[in-house]
């Protein structure tokens, strides 16, 4: 696994970008006071706030991972929101990030930097973009970051990914010049490794091609991403209480951390001991073992299952996975799966488990508790150990596909947005159930703070349960 670079001041650079941004409010004029590595690496710091922050923990809870069981999380998890819950995410996701990489650019492009400073600003600029469109549906885009529009339009959301595809490409342009590179240190995720770059925007172009259901798109572009752990996109932490990895910072050291636990569905899932919530769930069979994956992410305490903050998932200095090798090669076994079919989704499900099988993305983890052996076909043909309630060997070849994603994307984003995705294979999905009522959540809300300031808010405004374009 990579060496990872530890961000010295975390809290410190967030302020420093709050602080940036408030004098731009003041001069819009003012944009290259700060060179170029300091805002890139508040961009960056940004961005593991809000792909791994409250934001992420929130879209966990809607996609039934973790279970709120005190205060404000409690009412998270019995679909009791409010469009004020969101004024602070809304915040992290356009001020402390997609802001911020937006000046990433224009000080690239001021201080005549090169092609590579500007291609991660690109890139960064789509990851973030993406992850708004995913969870809000419609959003500012063009307009969004520019503070003499005081009410940016918002843009339909697949009108927004397609222009975040074009973003994507133009980064993997510029990358692939090779020049102009950031100073050492400042980018703090792959220190200015242009190739490592090119394979993340391809990553994320699936990504967000999977958002869209084109699957031709995913696996294309896929093909493309991620090569290996090393050019995986973590965000790093140290042992500092400042640079301390959020997970960590919630659950062992905030207040708060006994409002929130793994929920059953998820535990049992991975759980290999006797005290499984559901003993039927568990995936472990004659070619499984989850049982060092369970001690990874979690641990039983006197809330009951939280993540592993000794030495694993949420340790203090766990780095934050935010574009990986793992998620690019479960892009390949999905996406090439429904394009290509059967042998292709299951060659590269293997491809998958053979990484795990070695210990994968999994740290500190005891080799005699991994085992992931290649599947064949007859696994997944009826009474195979991989299709006990003899459904068709393909949908248990997907099935099992969406619920390793579930697993392994365990704590991000990316769940909530599969288990809207694929809402209606129900024979295939994660069969994630309502909390409370009848409907699974379908969007985060727009907060209050727009709403009140910008008269383009979409009218009527959508409700908790409303479908985001692309899920429709």
């Amino acid at each position: 696994m990579k060496s990872y670079i530890s961000i010295f001041i975390l809290v410190a650079l967030l302020a420093s970008c709050s602080k940036l941004v408030d004098d731009l409010n003041n001069d819009p004029n003012n944009l290259t006071e700060s060179s170029y590595g300091t805002v890139l690496t508040g961009t960056e710091v940004g961005n593991i706030l809000l792909q791994t922050g409250e934001t992420a923990r929130r879209a966990s809870i809607f996609a039934g991972q973790y279970t709120g069981i005190d205060r404000q999380h409690l009412g998270f998890s019995q679909y009791s929101v409010t469009t004020s819950d969101f004024d602070a995410l809304w915040n992290d996701a356009y001020v402390n990030a997609f802001r911020n990489a937006l000046i990433a650019e224009e000080t690239a492009l001021n201080d005549d930097i090169g092609p590579v400073a500007q291609g991660i600003s690109l890139v960064l600029q789509a990851q973030i973009a993406g992850t708004i469109a995913s969870l809000y549906g419609d959003m500012p885009f063009d307009e969004a970051g520019n503070v003499a529009i005081t009410d940016p339009i918002f843009e339909g959301q697949k009108t927004v990914y397609g222009k975040i595809q074009n973003t994507l490409d133009t980064a993997i342009t510029l990358l692939a010049e090779g020049t102009g590179k950031p100073s050492a240190g400042s980018d703090i995720y792959l220190d200015g490794d242009a190739n490592a770059w090119i394979e993340v925007a391809y990553t994320l172009k699936a990504r967000f091609y999977l958002h869209t259901k084109n699957y031709q798109g995913a696996l294309a572009a896929a093909s493309n991403g991620i090569s290996s752990m090393d050019n995986s996109l973590y965000g790093p932490h140290g042992t500092a209480a400042e640079n301390s990895n959020l997970n960590y910072q919630f659950f062992a050291i905030e207040v708060r951390q006994a409002d929130v636990v793994v929920s059953d569905f998820m535990a049992s899932l991975v759980d290999p001991n006797v005290g499984n919530p559901i003993p039927s769930n568990y995936r472990g069979n004659a070619k499984t073992d989850e049982t060092g994956r369970y001690n990874f992410l979690f641990t039983t305490n006197n809330t009951g299952i939280q993540p592993n903050i000794s030495n694993g998932f949420a340790a203090q200095d766990a780095p934050a996975p935010l574009v990986t090798y793992e998620e690019n090669l479960l892009i390949l076994a999905e996406a090439g799966f429904r394009v290509n079919g059967f042998d292709a989704g299951l060659s590269s499900l293997n491809d998958f488990r053979a990484f795990m099988n070695t210990g994968g993305y999994l740290r500190n983890v005891d080799p005699a508790q991994v085992l992931y052996e290649s599947y064949v076909s007859a696994d997944f043909e009826t009474g195979g150990m991989e299709n006990p309630d003899n459904i068709s060997q393909n949908n248990a070849l997907l099935r099992e596909i969406l619920e390793e994603r579930y697993v392994t994307l365990f704590g991000l984003i990316e769940p909530f947005n599969d288990t809207r995705r694929t809402l209606g294979e129900t024979v295939v999905r994660v069969p994630i159930t309502p909390n409370t009522g009848s409907q699974l959540p379908q969007r985060f809300l727009y907060p209050q703070s727009e709403i009140d300031r910008n008269t383009n808010v979409p009218d009527p405004i959508p409700n908790f349960f409303d479908k985001t374009p692309v899920n429709q």
